[in-house]
């Protein structure tokens, strides 16, 4: 009897070995198969759509990429392009057969980087202020399609000028940006901020400033900006002084003017009396020394003073002898 009961207690130990066994074997395969079940589903999805915000300065050249997809799993490649409010342009590249189509795209600019089936990317070259708007490519593949998109902002860098006005006050200006620039003064003043908006897309942005503290003579503005930082310094008493140099020289400037007026007027005046003066005097001989030799050539080619001179000299030598035979006798 003892025996028996022995033997029972081993065969009941024996099959609850076996089934404890086969539990944790069964539950092992079920969890293997869950995990490469769970791999495979993960591997299958696609991933969510990726959007990136792409900032591009002007006249730069930009390169678009695809999602990392090895090309021997491509099917379909296809760009989507919004601009504006003109219909979206479509770029297409089937691998099979290796062709390229295009819808709605007449911009020049937009090519492909590279061969489509190896490199799929679009190219940018130059980027204008009319490229703005959003960019996706698709990649379709046997397992699911893949994403990117581009959200493309056109930078346009401003020109900044500063330069002083009247009052202790001085204007600094960023020009055409694109978008608007930010100003801040140093020290900070009674600024007024003002903007203008160009029909492509650029903004100047303006910040006049004014000083009522004369202790204040050297003022900066710094303009911020997506391209950009910059600064400038102007000093304010040297052009206060330079405006009240130019204000006395302006009201002094016209008594100048009178005073040489005058003056040129007057040495006309004492130069005048003095012609008239010398002008009037007689002048001793100039009459006989004009008329002299008048009165020469008149002697030597006038054959009656010839003449007449003759027989005056020859009464004078009669006279002369005539006083002598007188004197003798």
């Amino acid at each position: 009897m003892p025996c028996s009961w022995r033997t029972s207690d081993l065969q009941l130990l024996l099959m609850l070995t076996v089934f404890l066994v086969a539990e944790c074997i069964s539950a092992s395969s079920n969890s293997t198969q869950q995990l490469v079940s769970s791999r495979n589903r993960n591997s299958s999805q696609p991933p969510v759509e990726v959007d990136i915000s792409l900032p591009v300065l002007v006249d730069t050249k930009a390169v678009l990429s695809c999602p990392p997809i090895l090309s021997t799993n491509v099917l379909i490649t296809t760009w989507e392009i919004f601009v504006g409010d003109k219909p979206p342009c479509i770029r297409t590249h089937r691998r099979d057969p290796n062709k390229i189509s295009k819808i709605n795209c007449t911009d020049e600019r937009m090519t492909w980087l590279y061969r489509p089936d190896q490199i799929p990317a679009l190219q940018i070259d130059p980027v204008a202020i009319t490229h703005e708007g959003y960019y996706r490519c698709t990649v379709a593949t046997p397992i699911g399609n893949f994403h990117h998109g581009y959200q493309l902002q056109v930078l346009v860098a401003p020109e900044v000028t500063l330069f002083q006005s009247e009052h202790r006050s001085a204007v600094c200006k960023a020009v055409s940006g694109r978008p608007a620039a930010r100003i801040s003064w140093t020290p900070e003043g009674d600024c007024v901020p003002a903007y203008e908006y160009w029909s492509n897309g650029t903004v100047t942005v303006q910040s006049m400033c004014h000083w009522a503290d004369g202790n204040v003579s050297i003022v900066s503005c710094s303009v911020f900006h997506e391209t950009g930082n910059w600064s400038r310094s102007i000093e304010l008493n040297p052009g206060a002084k330079t405006s009240k140099t130019l204000i006395i020289l302006y009201s002094i400037l016209p008594i100048i003017i009178v005073v040489i007026m005058g003056f040129v007027w007057l040495l006309k005046i004492i130069g005048c009396r003095k012609y008239k003066l010398k002008k009037t005097e007689p002048t001793p001989g100039v009459e006989e020394d004009e008329m002299q030799p008048y009165a020469s050539y008149t002697e030597k080619n006038n054959p009656l003073y010839d003449t007449t001179n003759r027989v005056k000299t020859s009464q004078v030598l009669q006279n002369e002898v005539d006083g002598m035979n007188i004197h003798t006798l």
